[in-house]
């Protein structure tokens, strides 16, 4: 397995924990029929984001976020590893997307502001950078 796609997956088991990080609090803070049901705004009176503590809404957003995200960066590490260009700097970019996605948890949940910001920068530039390196 290339760098690459030990980071990818290294990334997707980060999201199963991001997943736990936001349902448990969720689980403990909701009723179990708004939980187990359909989730249907009109049933519930609202969106369950508004439902929650502050943090654990913020939780719920980085775990979308970090959805987000993986999606480009599941692209960028199958075209290095199909295009054979895995390379120092793409295997220093991918890592470094996963380390920027590990310290983005914090950073949203407790509003680092702007750091939340700069760190998802990283992230993001760091796809980027990988995405460009194939191509050359």
């Amino acid at each position: 397995m290339t760098p690459e796609l030990t980071a990818l997956t290294l990334a997707a088991l980060l999201q199963v924990v991001q997943i736990a990080l936001m349902a448990v609090p969720a689980n403990l803070e909701l009723k179990p029929g708004q939980t187990l049901g359909p989730r249907d705004r009109d049933q519930l009176g609202g969106d369950l984001q508004d439902m929650v503590s502050k943090r654990t809404a913020r939780l719920y957003r980085a775990m979308n976020n970090h959805f987000e995200g993986l999606i480009l960066f599941s692209i960028a590490c199958v075209v290095v590893t199909l295009s054979e260009t895995s390379s120092p700097l793409t295997t220093t970019c991918a890592f470094a997307y996963l380390a920027a996605r590990v310290i983005y948890i914090p950073a949203y949940a407790f509003g680092w502001v702007p750091w939340r910001s700069l760190i998802w920068a990283i992230g993001y530039l760091a796809t980027a950078i990988m995405l460009g390196a194939s191509l050359l």
